[in-house]
């Protein structure tokens, strides 16, 4: 699971490296602080995006085999870029490659509104992984019309036909991901998980069938393939060499190989060696055993996570986006966080929990804070800050699992600058200055406890499916406000204090929740258009979250809705209070995972994190007006660059930053188009 950047971001500070090669000297914590303090974090900004870089401390203290190492698996991560954009949308690949012809190569006016709509428009495309806003689902809608379009690609000798054109300026695919109740999800959903006619009830009835050789080590079926049907049968087609994708994959695959050959020890080797035998095989025995593998190698400066893992795109839950992210550790930090891991539990058993849904044994909890080298697929450009992995409950239960932080995207966030907004959404100066004050570190406490103590926590009963089997469409979004809640009700605690984590648990739990209703009720409204419900299940987790202690609380006024000078503001009266709610809440959302009760998590999700207060959304979206940082942001990604010796081997690395966010975008599609028949 991934927890994605939101509004309000000003999460960890950023820390020195701490020095694994004794014989080379220690980065110098003043002169890193003057680098940080003179780097241009910011690239650009277009619509509702923000472009940010970030740095790689401690890249001069690995050595030339883990720098090696690093290189490769970014490569590898990149090789597959591709697969995320036709996972999108079926026209995405034939969409961007008539775009990015008529960008090199238009000689005309540039000067005009029409142009400047038409590079907006493929920066958002680009940042997007596709023709699909990122995060809402809708379809991008372009500000000039098809006959600028056609003028453009006549003057550039470019072709784009049929439906793949008439797409971009229709009504046809709204929604890349199609979660409203009552509908035919999987038809109305333009993901490419499934092919055309194939509907929820072809997919629930296709793996209804498929039984596990090991019930209580069930396989993760649907998580490499796409569903198609055939003269009225189902079938799937596996991501794989030879299979679906197989040409990006045959070029992931190259890499990783050079990776297992400079991997750090043996079970970091052996765990590449059995993702090599997934990706050639599609077999998802050996993607359990990969995981177990992985989840295990915990020794080493370098980590990754490389594969087909998240299914938030995937309307049922079945089916993966590709995604990698390389990442090198950040020993000081890890260290200081330890602490959470080593007491994970603590943490269960003096959860709210039924009894009969805690674990008697947390095992294998990891967590580390990260140092990113490299981010591909539905992790780029928008990144998540925080990763657990993986994500099948037994392994989960029986092994245990690695969590991190992503330190030094979570710094370029806190250093590239705000928008003022936190003085307009306040209610009081008690509240701005409790966020200045313990803000960030609430906010990273919040990410540390949803992944290390959130996800690890709690059990499905026996003979109880698979979540996305129960829960359908409404697992993603239960599954991340679950994690919210074990966050949101040990923030408010003094084991934070006595651990050594704060030095004042009121003052940062009053500011974590403080932050979270903020966001729930209010500010992150500013990310959707006047009218429309909330999609994604992030957002979604957020407000039935926020919603429903507002509502639980209202007899006792806990969080109380002021009006003031015609602005709504939302104040927590009684903190004590609602720690108890999100308790409650926290203890009914698990009983609803592990007993799989459908009718609950809907009528949870849909009577509280769906539809949007219209006065509140439109008062929200006009006080916003007067800020002009976009609402989201993403990041173009270093440059590793190899130097060769005359007989090709590599000597050393350069890290470079790239000109600018088109730049990067036409260097990769020259570079990493390897998917050459386009769906």
């Amino acid at each position: 699971m991934k927890l994605k950047s939101i509004f309000i971001i000003c999460l960890f500070m950023a820390f020195a490296w701490s020095c694994k090669d004794d014989s080379k000297e220690p980065v110098d914590k003043n002169s890193m602080e003057k680098t940080e303090k003179d780097f241009d974090y910011n690239v650009e900004q277009f619509a509702d995006i923000k472009i940010l870089r970030y740095q790689i401390p401690g890249w001069e203290n690995l050595s030339l085999n883990e720098q090696k190492l690093v290189y490769y698996l970014v490569e590898a991560g990149l090789a597959g870029r591709d697969i995320m954009w036709d996972q999108n949308y079926r026209h995405n690949l034939k969409i961007r490659k008539a775009l990015e012809n008529v960008y090199t190569n238009y000689k005309g006016d540039k000067t005009t509104n029409d142009w400047k709509a038409f590079e907006t428009y493929l920066k958002r495309v680009w940042f997007s992984n596709g023709i699909h806003h990122h995060y809402s689902n809708d379809k991008l809608k372009p500000d000039f019309d098809k006959d600028y379009l056609n003028e453009l690609f006549l003057a550039t000798n470019t072709k784009l036909d049929g439906e793949a054109f008439d797409v971009i300026f229709n009504d046809k695919d709204m929604k890349k991901v199609n979660q409203a109740k009552g509908v035919d999800n999987v038809a109305l959903s333009a993901v490419n998980f499934y092919g055309p006619n194939v509907t929820n009830a072809d997919v629930e009835k296709f793996y209804k069938n498929k039984k596990s050789p090991d019930p209580d080590r069930p396989l993760a079926y649907g998580i490499n393939t796409k569903l198609v049907k055939e003269n009225g049968e189902v079938k799937e087609l596996v991501y794989k060499s030879g299979g679906l994708y197989g040409s990006a994959i045959d070029e992931i695959v190259k890499w990783l190989e050079k990776a297992q050959g400079v991997a750090e020890n043996k079970a970091q080797g052996d765990a590449i060696g059995l993702l090599i035998q997934y990706y050639k095989t599609g077999d998802l025995q050996t993607w359990d055993d990969y995981n177990v593998a992985w989840t295990k190698a915990t020794a080493g400066n370098v980590d990754y996570i490389n594969s087909f893992i998240e299914v938030y795109n995937d309307p049922l839950g079945y089916t993966g986006s590709y995604e990698t992210i390389v990442q090198i550790n950040d020993f000081d930090m890890s260290q200081k966080m330890k602490v959470l891991s080593d007491n994970a539990q603590w943490f269960e058993d003096n959860s709210p929990l039924m009894d009969e849904h805690k674990k008697d044994s947390v095992v294998g909890v990891t967590y580390k804070v990260v140092t990113v080298a490299g981010e591909a697929g539905d992790a780029s450009p928008s990144t998540p800050i925080g990763v657990n992995l993986p994500n099948s409950n037994w392994i989960r239960k029986e092994v245990g699992s690695k969590s991190v932080s992503l330190g030094n995207i979570i710094n370029a966030y806190n250093n590239a600058g705000s928008g003022g907004r936190l003085k307009e959404f306040v209610h009081d100066d008690e509240e701005l200055e409790l966020e200045e004050e313990h803000g960030q570190l609430a906010d990273k406490l919040h990410t540390a406890l949803h992944e290390v103590i959130g996800h690890a926590s709690g059990q499905l009963n026996p003979g109880v499916g698979e979540t996305k089997e129960t829960l359908k469409n409404y697992a993603s979004t239960l599954e991340e406000g679950r994690a919210d809640l074990v966050g949101l009700y040990y923030l408010y605690s003094p084991k934070l204090q006595e651990l050594g984590l704060v030095e004042d648990w009121k003052a940062v739990g009053k500011a974590a929740y403080d932050g979270y209703i903020r966001n729930g009720l209010m500010t992150q409204l500013i990310r959707l258009n006047l009218g429309d419900d909330v999609e994604e299940a992030h957002m979604r987790n957020r407000q039935w979250v926020s919603a429903w202690a507002y509502e639980r609380g209202k007899a006792d006024n806990v969080i109380e809705k002021v009006t003031r000078d015609g602005k709504t503001y939302f104040n927590i009266n009684d903190y004590d209070k609602l720690r108890e709610i999100f308790g409650e809440l926290l203890r009914e959302t698990q009983r609803i995972k592990s007993e799989g009760d459908y009718a609950a998590v809907e009528a949870l999700v849909e009577g509280y994190g769906v539809k949007v207060d219209q006065a509140i959304h439109a008062e929200v979206l006009e006080r916003n007006k007067q800020f002009t940082s976009a609402p989201y942001s993403g990041f173009v990604n270093p440059v590793i660059m190899p130097a060769k010796d005359a007989d090709g081997n590599i000597t050393a690395f350069k890290i470079e930053q790239p000109t600018g966010f088109p730049e990067q975008m036409l260097e990769y599609s020259k570079k990493y188009s390897h998917l050459p028949e386009v769906n």
